[in-house]
Order: structure tokens, then sequence, then C-alpha cells
């Protein structure tokens, strides 16, 4: 029986270290949009190890904490405002190392015109004395398309309730 129960509580034991790892890495992921969303850019690099890698397609690549510190502090030289949404981040672990992935939904305004963006994230965090850092942050973007409030949805809810008035 004891044998049973040393068994079960080391079963026990590896599930709450997956789900501990598994929420840090969340967390890590919101941490890095807070910065964005809340102009915090030079908190960022501590959120990567320092061999880190950082490619984000045609808006830049960067290895390092000190090239990546460079690339997003240019983020409020370019962007005047920016918020940004993370959706169904899937985590996977083995040990020390996992990978993952996420949607991104934003909304930015770039010398005085308004962008949606949407893309998605694919990641590597690694365990660094005892906290998850990105060893790797990819980004895809899928598209970035400035707003133009006469074509966009808005036009079209007005007019449908203009049409309600109507009747």
């Amino acid at each position: 029986m004891s044998d049973d129960l040393a068994a079960r509580v080391a079963a026990l034991e590896l599930q709450v270290r997956d789900l501990n790892a598994r929420e840090e890495i969340r967390v890590l992921r919101c941490r890095y949009h807070e910065c964005i969303n809340e102009g915090l850019s030079a908190e960022i690099p501590d959120l990567f190890t320092e061999d880190a890698t950082l490619d984000f397609g045609y808006l830049g690549r960067a290895r390092g904490r000190e090239k990546i510190a460079k690339f997003f502090a240019q983020v409020p030289v370019v962007l005047e405002f920016v918020k940004q949404f993370i959706h169904n981040h899937v985590i996977e672990l083995e040990g020390d190392h996992g990978r993952g992935w996420s949607y991104l939904e934003a909304k930015s305004v770039s010398k005085g015109t308004a962008y949606f963006v949407s893309g998605r994230y694919d990641d590597e965090y690694d365990l660094v004395d005892g906290a998850w850092r990105f060893s790797q942050m990819n980004f895809e973007p899928y598209f970035t398309v400035p707003f133009n409030e006469r074509e966009g949805w808005a036009q079209d809810e007005r007019l449908k309730m203009a049409r309600r008035e109507d009747h």
C-alpha cells in the first residue's frame, strides 16, 4: 500500500509541477503584452534568456537581450498607441523546455493612422534559475490593415440602424 501511495504522490507532484509551469508561462506571455500595452518596453528584455532569438518577419529580427532591447525601444517611436490582445495560448512542455503558440489581435496608431493587426506567436521557453523565459519568439503577421471608418464594419452598423429607424 505504501508503494502505491508513494507512486500516486509522485505522480501528483509531477502534475502540480506541470500545471505550475504552464501557468508561469501564461503569465510570461501576458507580461510581455502588458509591457507592450503599458509602454514598458524597457522591461521586455528581462522576459528573455540571454541568448534568445526574436523573429518578427518583415518587422525585424534580433538575437540576445541587448539587441532585443534595441528592437523594442523602437515600439514607442513607431507606434503612438498600441493595445494587444492574446488568444488561444497553447503550451507543450518537456521538462525545463517548452513550446507554445498564441494568436494576436491588436489595435494600433502609427503616424496618425489607426490599424488592425492580427498574427500568430510561436515561442520556445526555458526554465532559467527558477524562472521561465522566452528563448525564442517568432511572430507571423497575418495582416496589418488601416482602419477606415467609412469602409469598416462601423459604417455597416450605422446603415443598419438608419434603416431600422426609417421603418
